[in-house]
């Protein structure tokens, strides 16, 4: 019986230690109300985000910069928990990275728009591209699938249907100009501008390259545009108290007066549209 008693004691302590590790578990999901770790790509993210840490740390709470030179590490970073925070993508993009790696992710506020911009060294507008000109776009799925539909929006190619903001080069079914296309690393193309008669360029990396889209370019993205930038969170902390602030300080006039007056309409705030 004393034998009996104690395997049941053993039991029930277990049981009360497990409950308990799935509670202190739990606490731990939720993030430091305080503070934020925010991830950032170079540029006018990391640009804004400093102007949004300004209106944050007036109501309390803390950010953390932390920059990076790619778009993928900072998903990778929140997913694995290095981030509380990102703030650098358009949906698009967030819904193939979180297919691809098996993630959950979620948007949960607005941020910019950064108009994809056509830039040349050579031509002045879109109608001087010779036929065959080269064409360079990135060679991730989501950027060159939008320099194709900013293309198709012009009307210098046609997609197959149904494959609009998804696209590849495969799927260009109408090419009056026999443009040929080169995919190439989105970061690299303002230095590989001069290789090719034209090229689709992501705004931060234009003007981390001393390239203004509003002026600079030859085509420039409208703003009816689907890759609006958003603030993103792992599932679990959309709803979290820090989130809530900091989504609230971007948001902020005070941010939306900073875009406009630092990039010019280059950037773009997209909360209200």
């Amino acid at each position: 019986m004393k034998n009996l008693g104690l395997v049941l004691s053993i039991i029930l302590l277990a049981g009360i230690l497990v409950a308990c590790g799935d509670n202190a578990s739990g606490n731990t999901t939720t993030l430091n109300e305080d503070k934020i770790v925010v991830g950032v790509t170079a540029g006018p993210h990391e640009q804004i985000v400093e102007a949004a840490a300004e209106v944050a740390a007036e109501n309390g709470l803390e950010v953390e910069l932390k920059v990076f030179s790619d778009y993928v590490l900072p998903n990778t970073a929140l997913s694995e928990g290095d981030l509380d925070v990102n703030s650098y993508q358009h949906e698009p993009f967030l819904d193939q990275f979180n297919d691809d790696h098996g993630t959950d992710l979620v948007p949960v506020g607005k941020t910019i728009l950064n108009p994809m911009g056509v830039y040349s060294e050579t031509y002045e507008s879109m109608d001087d591209l010779p036929d065959g000109a080269t064409f360079g776009l990135p060679n991730d799925p989501t950027n060159g699938g939008r320099a194709l539909f900013i293309l198709e929006e012009a009307g210098i190619i046609s997609l197959e249907e149904g494959k609009k903001e998804t696209a590849s080069i495969h799927d260009v079914i109408d090419n009056p100009k026999n443009l040929e296309f080169i995919e190439l690393d989105a970061a690299q193309i303002p230095k590989q501008l001069s290789e090719v008669d034209a090229a689709a360029i992501n705004t931060n990396f234009a003007l981390g390259a001393g390239i203004n889209p509003k002026e600079d370019s030859i085509l420039l993205e409208s703003t009816n545009s689907p890759y609006v930038n958003f603030i993103v969170v792992r599932a679990e902390n959309e709803n979290d108290l820090a989130v809530e602030k900091f989504i609230e300080a971007y948001q902020s006039d005070e941010v939306k007066a900073f875009i406009e007056e630092e990039f010019q309409g280059s950037v773009i705030p997209s909360w209200d549209e």
